[in-house]
């Protein structure tokens, strides 16, 4: 290459670039007109950098009336209720509300479900129990019986034993009175702890660490009114824990804001030293602790609403992945009430009904919607 004296290199610029393209090389014929188009739309690339301010005011001002009279008609399209949505568009909502696309959701009908009546009790069994087995249904994670009972008046379960279970009343309707088994009846007083004796109500959640053995009674003392409750068994992490009771009323205000969480791990886990057994604290404060990987939570939902779920809660959880989450609608609203899960249509729960949600982790969101005539009282139970 020529050389000045000064040792700068010569540039030289080859006048072949503004000569017609020769035909007899068509990559050269057709890199040509590539080229100019990469420099006109690089050109104005920068012009639109420099003045899109300017550009924009014009476009504004010879298009704003059009981008308005669209904008209202758009508005007009998603608020008429006149309108109706072509199923090709919901199909489309309804598969964008999916959030759980890797998690497998099986319903559990209420028409599957175990059931004996035996007069003074009426009660359904979603996993086996008593004199009911079911292959399909003995457990779920550590979630091991889920009965919805209904006891009637001056009626119920005589003093009787627990042992090496978590054990929680959850009271839909009327009340149900807890008696340990070292207060005898008639010696109710002002100084008698919650832990022997409470007449539970609606909103109330009993709970009890069997452990070691335990014993109480639960009656419906009303004269008049039949209870209504979920009862609910999980396996502890371990066995020979000390016997001891919880007892607490969770808003219903807040149920009908969202998920309110009512169970959750006790802080130390399963390697919990004695005095975090003692101030027995969970690791979602506010509620009360269970010795497993365990969460519970319940809501109340308008229909027309949804309720969202955080999977493994928002506190520490032992399991991160491959939890698994059980759906129970009670039947509280004589079978008006009705959910579905994920937005699947082949996940919609009548009262009754549950279902099992295999498959997902710590932090996966599980959306849960009221679509039934009435108001819908949902029980999520979170489990490793």
């Amino acid at each position: 290459m020529p050389q000045l004296k000064d040792n700068h290199e010569v540039i030289v610029v080859s006048t072949s670039f503004f000569s017609p393209p020769s035909r007899s090389n068509p990559i050269i014929y057709m890199r040509r007109p590539i080229l100019l188009l990469s420099i006109l739309i690089a050109f104005f690339a920068i012009i639109l950098t420099y003045y899109k301010p300017d550009i924009l005011q014009i476009l504004t001002t010879y298009t704003g009336t059009t981008i308005l009279t669209l904008t209202t008609h758009l508005t007009s399209l998603t608020t008429n209720p006149n309108i109706t949505t072509p199923s090709h568009m919901n199909t489309a909502k309804t598969t964008m509300s999916r959030t759980l696309h890797h998690a497998k959701i099986t319903p559990h009908l209420s028409s599957t479900r175990g059931h004996s009546d035996h007069g003074w009790l009426n009660t359904y069994h979603s996993f086996s129990f008593a004199n009911w087995y079911h292959p399909s249904y003995t457990s779920f994670g550590s979630l091991r019986v889920l009965n919805e009972d209904r006891v009637k008046p001056q009626s119920g379960f005589p003093t009787h034993p627990h042992r090496d279970f978590e054990i929680f009343s959850y009271i839909l309707s009327g009340e149900l009175t807890h008696r340990d088994s070292m207060l005898t009846k008639g010696a109710e007083g002002d100084n008698v702890s919650p832990d022997q004796f409470y007449r539970m109500k609606r909103g109330d959640i009993q709970f009890t660490t069997g452990g070691t053995g335990i014993a109480h009674s639960e009656f419906n003392e009303h004269r008049r009114d039949t209870v209504h409750f979920l009862q609910i068994w999980a396996l502890p992490w371990k066995r020979g824990l000390k016997p001891r009771y919880h007892t607490r009323r969770f808003s219903e205000e807040d149920k009908r804001k969202g998920f309110v969480t009512i169970l959750s791990p006790l802080k130390g886990g399963v390697d919990a030293t004695a005095e975090q057994e003692a101030k027995a604290e969970a690791v979602v404060e506010g509620t009360i602790p269970i010795h497993a990987d365990f969460l519970m939570g319940a809501g109340i939902i308008t229909g027309g609403d949804k309720f969202e779920w955080i999977v493994g809660g928002r506190g520490n959880v032992t399991e991160q992945n491959k939890r698994k989450v059980f759906v129970h609608l009670p039947m509280t609203k004589g079978g008006k009430a009705s959910i579905r899960l994920d937005g699947r249509d082949d996940a919609v729960l009548k009262e009754g009904d549950g279902a099992f949600i295999e498959g997902v982790n710590k932090g996966d969101k599980l959306w849960v919607e009221s679509v039934g005539e009435v108001e819908a009282e949902v029980v999520v139970l979170d489990t490793a």
